[in-house]
């Protein structure tokens, strides 16, 4: 995985109307912790940042002010209607480290005729070296049988990357697509149940 620089500043000034102030600057509060060491308050530039959580689990070089490190993104707070980044937290990581992430599933390829992809798991917990950190597992679907069905312990992980979660959970399967009257039927029943609901308030009335 490719490192992403960002030069950061060192912050002193806390508090709600801090942040604030910060975020008006189009910049986002943040706090680097890990391996033992005092946190380390900073401010980071929101564009640059927001580019580079566009690939999941990002390694980021904090440069500049006194910082020279490397961190992973492990909690990230947005503004629940705009979306814009208000703050995140950054662990601090170590070349040869072994860390906790989750990465995510990608299915490629088309079901066959008359099945259905059912995707239960989006991403799975992993163990990867710091540095090498994979953006994500493939899943190739093409030409599965109706029935199939994929397990964590089947994911096609990269050498160096061991699986956290159980392996015998099911990650997706394929199954057979429900015919029109299959389809139909839920939404008969609940128009039925509506009807008998509306007559017997018409009685009681």
């Amino acid at each position: 995985m490719s490192e992403v620089r960002i030069n950061v500043e060192q912050r002193t000034a806390f508090g709600k109307g801090a942040a604030r102030k910060i975020r008006r600057a189009a910049k986002v509060p943040a706090v680097l912790y890990g391996h033992g060491t005092e946190p380390k308050h900073l401010t980071l530039p929101g564009h640059e940042l927001m580019i580079a959580l566009r690939t999941p689990n990002v390694l980021i070089r904090l440069a500049g002010d006194g910082v020279d490190e490397l961190a992973l993104p492990k909690g990230i707070q947005r503004d629940p209607l705009k979306g814009f980044l208000e703050h995140i937290d950054l662990l601090l990581v170590r070349r040869g480290e072994t860390v906790s992430v989750e990465i995510p599933v990608n299915v490629v390829g088309d079901v066959v005729p008359d099945g259905m992809l059912e995707q239960l798991m989006m991403s799975v917990p992993v163990e990867a070296e710091a540095t090498h950190i994979p953006q994500g597992v493939e899943v190739d679907i093409t030409g599965l049988a109706l029935g199939t069905q994929i397990t964590s312990g089947d994911l096609p992980l990269p050498s160096g990357v061991s699986l956290s979660a159980d392996a015998e959970a099911l990650v997706l399967h394929i199954t057979t697509k429900p015919t029109s009257v299959e389809a139909e039927a839920p939404a008969e029943g609940a128009a039925a149940e509506g009807e008998s609901a509306a007559e017997g308030t018409t009685e009681s009335e």
